[in-house]
């Protein structure tokens, strides 16, 4: 029973690992347009996402549970 809660939060983690690149490709992708105002907001609060997103992958493939 012990291992198949492993393998399930591991197949959590792996799942949210890959949400959070497909954020960050999202964000890549996305062409600012910083010439309009609220876009650079947008673009900053963007970054700020992605910066956290690159983090919280990075903590999640240390713990490798």
């Amino acid at each position: 029973m012990a291992q198949k809660n492993r393998a399930a939060k591991g197949s959590d983690r792996d799942e949210m690992i890959e949400n959070l690149r497909e954020l960050v490709r999202a964000i890549d992708k996305r062409r600012w347009h910083l010439d309009h105002e609220s876009e650079v907001d947008i673009a900053r609060d963007a970054a700020s996402l992605r910066q956290k997103a690159i983090e919280r992958i990075a903590e999640l493939e240390a713990r490798g549970d």
